[in-house]
């Protein structure tokens, strides 16, 4: 659609469909120059926050796994690890390596959901994966076995695939045997090669060229890919100055939360500036600790070496991926390490002597972090000398992403602009793929975004 210099656009979306939680967006263009980007969450507070005081110190794990109906897993075992921190106590061995295997699952399902039903068709032409699977049926299937695979592994382990009631403090009410196990393990030798099988996929994808401006941060763990545990670690976007972490239990002191006129999601900054969490950023801070066999997948995928690697501080050789349209390259090594994870502990599994360690109440404060499939979560609790919670604090991934969203939003439609890209069904494509790019907690997938365009009349410089 042409437009005169001086003409101002809004570009008006009142609502998302098909997200998680209700959204809206606006792109304010004039001079075609994009000068707003905002990303509207205007879903009523849910005040999670606020129903977890007074409560047991036994019942944040269950209580805020309903946060979400997709990463429950992940709210469980942050919740376990920060009142497990205020209560002095740690899990660790077999019990640890249960967790991990729970973790394992749910990256999996989550991930291949992303990888095949919301991303894919934006790369291949299709309006939803009901369109892609009439052409590209048999990608569909082994998308839906690997889900499927994940979602087992998450209802053997936690007692069923959605929102698992399997877990408590200190580690499982009950935990499986290996004669248990054994078919799960069949499963995933299949769930190996679908994996693999989709790495090759996506890799044959055309990606746009875009960089992410913003600084990257994900959990760090010494000798492993960090999932269930780790320490928070920055790769900044200025790539003269080193990688740097800093203590989980100064996590509010770095990443400050405010509210914005426009959403009711408060907005993150790592100090004072955008961050992203999520798969680039793992890959970033946690790449070269993948496996032998998934690093071989990352480079026949065509990824960047992982900065990384021991001996360097991320200023060497390795290149950081920044490409948010590349990050279904990440999400599918992910999907392809987590399986084969899952398959090593499984291999190398005792049944624990019992399924948890004793949590006794006491008061104090405790934080906890995990790698969410869309990026790290953050929980903190305060309790008194009962175990009643007195004070709660859960910053979740989406929410420390919106204001990188919103930045690529801007430079993305602003790029498209400079190419006299400006006609309404084009913008409304590009700003699809740009915040699919990112999986903001989206539940399924089809039309992302019904784009309606206003054209605002300009005051007049003259005289009338």
């Amino acid at each position: 659609m042409s437009q005169s210099p001086d003409t101002s656009r809004i570009l008006s979306v009142p609502a998302l469909t098909r997200v998680e939680g209700e959204t809206a967006l606006r792109l304010r263009i004039h001079d075609r120059t994009v000068t707003e980007a905002r990303l509207s969450i205007y879903e009523a507070p849910r005040f999670f926050e606020a129903l977890l005081r007074g409560r047991a110190h036994t019942e944040p794990p269950d209580l805020t796994s309903r946060i979400c109906g997709i990463c429950p897993v992940a709210y469980q075992l942050s919740a376990c690890r920060a009142v497990e921190d205020a209560c002095g106590v740690d899990v660790d061995g077999r019990l640890a390596r249960l967790r991990r295997l729970l973790y394992c699952g749910e990256w999996i399902e989550s991930q291949t959901l992303h990888i095949y039903l919301l991303h894919a068709p934006d790369f291949l032409g299709h309006d939803d994966v009901i369109g892609m699977s009439r052409s590209e049926p048999a990608h569909v299937r082994r998308g839906l076995r690997l889900k499927q695979t994940g979602n087992a592994v998450v209802e053997l382990l936690g007692g069923r695939a959605v929102h698992p009631v399997s877990v408590r403090l200190g580690g499982f009410h009950r935990t499986p045997t290996r004669t248990e196990l054994r078919p799960l393990a069949e499963r995933l030798r299949v769930a190996l090669d679908d994996a693999w099988d989709t790495v090759q996929w996506v890799a044959g994808f055309d990606f746009p060229d875009a960089e992410c401006e913003a600084d990257l941060l994900a959990l760090a763990e010494p000798g492993t890919y960090a999932i269930e545990s780790g320490v928070p670690t920055v790769v900044p976007y200025d790539a003269t100055h080193p990688a740097w972490s800093f203590p989980l239990r100064t996590f509010c002191d770095h990443v400050t939360e405010t509210q914005v006129p426009h959403s009711t999601a408060l907005h993150s900054r790592l100090d004072g500036r955008r961050h992203l969490t999520g798969s680039l950023a793992r890959y970033a801070v946690s790449g070269h600790l993948l496996s032998p066999t998934a690093l071989e997948a990352a480079a026949a995928a065509g990824l960047d070496d992982p900065p990384l690697r021991e001996g360097r501080d991320g200023t060497g050789p390795g290149t950081v991926c920044r490409n948010p349209f590349r990050s279904i390259l990440v999400r599918a090594v992910e999907v392809f390490y987590a399986v084969e994870e899952a398959l090593r502990i499984i291999t190398e599994y005792e049944r624990p002597a019992s399924p948890y360690v004793p949590v006794p109440a006491r008061s104090g404060v405790g934080h906890g972090a995990t790698e969410a499939p869309r990026g790290l979560l953050y929980h903190r609790y305060a309790f008194d000398g009962e175990g009643r919670v007195t004070d709660a604090r859960i910053i979740p991934p989406t929410a420390q992403n919106q204001g990188a969203i919103e930045e690529d939003l801007r430079r993305s439609v602003q790029a498209a602009l400079d190419r006299g890209q400006d006609a309404e069904a084009e913008l409304t494509r590009l700003c699809e793929r740009v915040i699919r790019n990112h999986d903001p907690c989206i539940s399924c997938s089809a039309h992302f975004l019904d784009l309606n365009l206003e054209t605002a009349c300009p005051h007049p410089t003259g005289p009338a």
